[in-house]
């Protein structure tokens, strides 16, 4: 039974480029949440697609003689080979050269003229030609360059036609109040309140004298402007002029998915258009963060940029997309870099995952004849892994919902490291030693009915890998799935034949840095020589992940009087931290201290214990200081 309707959007695409990695993040973002919601039981339609009536893509094409359209076509090939290999399921992709997008446009701004909230004027002020728009002068910088691409505005006039933005002012912060859910995150909604009560300018949505673009209904000598142009993709792509049953369907959007640089656009612009043309409003716009390469935005011009299409070649469409959606909190801006990736995908996919599935099914196809055993008495350590189970159903769900896609992610990651654990506890090696084949199938049963909830909880980041974890079950990867099917533990069909066991995530091989040359060496000598500091580049810095983390909890570590073991929220996930401050702190002072923290360092066994990360801290002969921020400052904000 259907939970209702889920319609969700991505921005379009401009076709003045092929997109890079930065802006895949968006679509394998939406794309997590449309799998997800199709899982729940939504009746989901997912459009994207791209934006190809502006003056930059007209640009773009004259630059190689090509005809704007045939241009458009080359570049949405290229779009469309990089969502396929990202494996994004979008329901429709539209191009806004489409007929059933141009009626729809021109019918729009009909309807926003014959109530008088289109009329002809001169405009002049800064403009960026990249983000074809207008800025006011502070929202420049001090040499009139745009922030967005930090290339120069240039003041422009012209005479064209305009969208009485500021009729539309107060009922725009009406209902954001009575709406605080409208605009996500809360930044962004503050943000837009703010610039609305600065006050709303009236905005062109007309172009005079071009030829590439979509007539203006009331005067053909003027194009739609590609802002008023571009969001009625919306409504376009939902069959407002070809299909009303389907519009009525899916209208209103339930969520728009956009970069946090055009949030005016959908959260201003985009609402007052519909206020005047009678449509509804979408009930959501979530506006996210950039995705940076080593600390600085990807951009292909100046070739700070990774190559989608490459990035899957090397390491497959799933763990790209479980880095993007495990490594930083959707909203905020996050930080790609190959060093990350390596040690997430090992430490999560392959050692956690990888290897409960692959032990597991090992132990069971030799003890039980490629067949899942039979589920037997809860003794032990059982009841605590089937509880746990149940309670990341719930969890996992909330924060789906939430958009909080990398927290999910880690709750399903703590019921992942408690089944390992529970492996370890329960020694089904032993069993089998004894010959105990009660007990052994027990066990055996408990971690496949785990793997069978973690295979769903993992689908929507990773479809593929789901699927191959089913079919190595022995489950039909094609079967219908839901999460009312983990409602209850202990669904999974004994007697079912495995498939072929083989790893589904491959260890990946970190790199070695090559060995420094002479030039190097010498360098060394000579500074250790002259007891300088050794020098580092800008670069080397970058590669340091250092993060502010809240400590949850600290204790001891038995056997040791240096040692403390601590909890440490870092925004996006929780780790564990193992610290030889003993003699100078006590547990209890710990707790709820904000401490700086290197997450990237590769794991460490210490005394037994894994280390995840290393926290900072002033030693001075005898005496030993923490290193924590003057100021509160939230878990997870990085240190640059």
């Amino acid at each position: 039974m259907s939970k209702g309707k889920f319609y969700v959007t991505t921005a379009i695409l401009y076709t003045n480029a092929v997109p890079h990695l930065g802006h895949s993040y968006e679509l394998v973002a939406t794309d997590t949440l449309a799998r997800y919601k199709r899982l729940n039981g939504y009746d989901v339609f997912f459009l994207t697609g791209t934006d190809e009536n502006s003056l930059n893509t007209e640009r773009a094409a004259r630059e190689r003689n090509m005809d704007p359209l045939a241009y458009c076509d080359e570049i949405v090939a290229h779009i469309q080979e990089i969502w396929k290999a990202l494996n994004i399921s979008n329901d429709d992709f539209l191009r806004t050269t489409e007929e059933r997008h141009k009626r729809t446009c021109q019918e729009l701004y009909r309807r926003a003229y014959e109530n008088g909230d289109i009329y002809k004027g001169t405009y002049e002020g800064w403009y960026c030609d990249s983000c074809e728009a207008y800025y006011n002068e502070d929202e420049l910088d001090a040499e009139h360059r745009c922030k967005i691409h930090e290339s120069p505005a240039r003041w422009f006039q012209e005479e064209n036609y305009f969208f009485a933005l500021s009729k539309y002012q107060d009922r725009l912060l009406e209902h954001i109040e009575k709406h605080p859910e409208f605009i996500q995150p809360e930044i962004r909604r503050n943000e837009i309140v703010s610039f609305i009560k600065s006050g709303l300018r009236d905005f062109s949505v007309s172009r005079a004298g071009g030829q590439w673009g979509i007539p203006t209904p009331n005067d053909p000598d003027h194009t739609i402007y590609v802002w008023f142009d571009a969001v009625i993709n919306y409504v376009s792509g939902v069959g407002f002029a070809d299909d009303p049953a389907k519009f009525e369907r899916y209208w209103p959007a339930d969520l728009h998915v956009i970069g946090k640089d055009i949030t005016r656009f959908h959260c201003i612009y985009w609402p007052a258009m519909l206020m005047s043309t009678g449509l509804p409003l979408p009930k959501q716009v979530f506006g996210h963060g950039w995705l940076h390469l080593k600390g600085q935005k990807m951009s292909k011009s100046r070739g700070i940029y990774v190559d989608p299409i490459a990035a899957v070649k090397e390491y497959g469409a799933d763990p790209i997309r479980y880095y993007l959606m495990r490594e930083f909190p959707f909203g905020s801006d996050g930080d790609f870099s190959e060093e990350n990736f390596t040690h997430r995908y090992n430490a999560d996919l392959a050692n956690d995952l990888g290897n409960l599935l692959n032990r597991t099914l090992t132990l069971a196809g030799r003890n039980f004849d490629q067949k899942i055993p039979a589920p037997g008495p809860v003794e032990g350590p059982d009841q605590e892994l089937i509880d746990l189970a149940e309670a990341t159903r719930c969890q996992y769900i909330e924060l789906m919902d939430a958009y909080a896609f990398s927290t999910a992610l880690e709750t399903v990651w703590q019921l992942v490291r408690r089944a390992n654990k529970y492996i370890d506890e329960t020694a089904p090696w032993r069993l089998a030693q004894e010959g105990n084949r009660e007990r052994l199938g027990a066990v055996l049963y408990n971690c496949l009915e785990m793997l069978r909830f973690a295979a769903l909880f993992v689908e929507p980041v990773m479809p593929e890998s789901a699927a191959e974890i089913r079919r190595q079950m022995g489950l039909d990867p094609d079967a219908e799935r839901s999460f009312e099917t983990l409602k209850q533990w202990g669904q999974l069909p004994v007697g079912a034949s495995f498939g072929e066991v083989k790893p589904v995530f491959p260890r990946l091989k970190v790199t070695k840095k090559p060995a420094a040359d002479s030039t190097d060496q010498k360098a060394s000598a000579q500074q250790k020589k002259s007891k300088q500091p050794l020098q580092i580049t800008l670069d080397d810095f970058r590669k340091l992940d250092l993060r502010v983390g809240e400590v949850l909890s600290a204790e001891s570590i038995e056997g040791t009087d240096k040692l403390l073991k601590l909890k440490v929220d870092i925004g996006s996930e929780q780790r564990q931290i193992v610290a030889g401050i003993a003699q100078h702190y006590s547990p209890e002072e710990l707790v709820g201290q904000k401490i700086i923290l290197i997450v990237n360092l590769a794991p460490a066994k210490i005394r037994g214990v894994e280390s995840q990360g290393m926290l900072l801290a002033a030693v001075d002969q005898d005496e030993l200081a923490i290193v924590t921020p003057l100021k509160d400052i939230r878990p997870g904000t990085k240190i640059s």
